[in-house]
């Protein structure tokens, strides 16, 4: 009797711990803050270099970038599709900024292996941006209302321009769902459209029309202009996402899905 009362409880001990680590594999695993090294260039050379809204460097220069590793989820017999998911994951965004250019975006990528111990992230040693070619003269773009290409959002002449009366959409959903969402400003033309702090928009579920009243905005400066949307919600880690007002103002809409991933 006593021979059968302890084989119960080694296959309950068993199970609560198989059900456990079974859980705990479900979570993604971010790992501690990093850097690495690499050499930034450009084609022309001279560009300013972004990471986040912070100037890291004007090419060619070599610089050290700070990321955390995060390592998703998954079963070892797909080990190379988990690791492609981790790389997506931890990649990292640098923005190239030259004047007479349009902006223009690299993804760094990890190439990522283990070991059963530990994981190990071979990030590439040189970035080379080549910028598609100068931007368009602005009097030729016939999607600009005629009159409209230099005149500015203004609080002295509130809704005096097409800018302020061009409604946009703006949506945004997330899993789970109640998601805190922050927007903020990011210019590449801080002297016209200034650079702003976090704002609070709502929570996921989120839609709303409105229009776009930044000071300073025109559609000549438009494309050199962003909208940041961070997402957060505890236990997650946070997302964020950029958008070209440029490119909002033509679709007339701002929308994405945030997949959140568990801290």
């Amino acid at each position: 009797m006593k021979k059968e009362s302890n084989l119960r409880l080694v296959i309950a001990t068993s199970l609560l711990c198989l059900f456990a680590f079974t859980a705990n594999a479900q979570k993604a695993v971010v790992l501690p803050q990093e850097y690495f090294e690499v050499y930034l260039q450009s084609d022309p050379e001279g560009a300013k270099v972004y990471l986040g809204n912070k100037l890291i460097g004007k090419t060619p220069c070599r610089v050290e970038i700070p990321y955390k590793g995060i390592i998703m989820p998954g079963k070892k017999k797909n080990l190379s599709e988990r690791m492609h998911r981790s790389a997506e994951a931890s990649s990292v965004r640098l923005t190239f900024v030259k004047d007479g250019y349009t902006q223009g975006e690299e993804v760094l990528r990890p190439q990522i292996t283990s070991d059963n111990k530990s994981y190990y992230f071979d990030w590439p040693k040189s970035v080379i941006h080549e910028f598609t070619g100068k931007k368009a003269v602005k009097e030729k773009d016939t999607t600009i209302p005629k009159g409209e290409s230099q005149k500015s959002v203004n609080r002295e002449r509130a809704g005096k321009t097409a800018l302020e009366r061009t409604i946009i959409r703006w949506y945004f959903d997330s899993a789970p769902q109640g998601a805190r969402i922050f927007w903020r400003v990011i210019s590449s033309v801080p002297d016209e459209v200034k650079n702003t702090n976090e704002l609070w928009l709502g929570s996921t579920p989120f839609e709303e029309t409105r229009s776009f009243n930044i000071q300073g905005l025109t559609y000549e400066n438009s494309r050199d202009v962003q909208i940041e949307i961070k997402v957060k919600r505890k236990g997650y880690i946070d997302q964020n996402k950029r958008f070209n007002v440029r490119q909002a103002i033509d679709q007339q809409e701002i929308s994405s899905f945030f997949d959140l991933v568990e801290e």
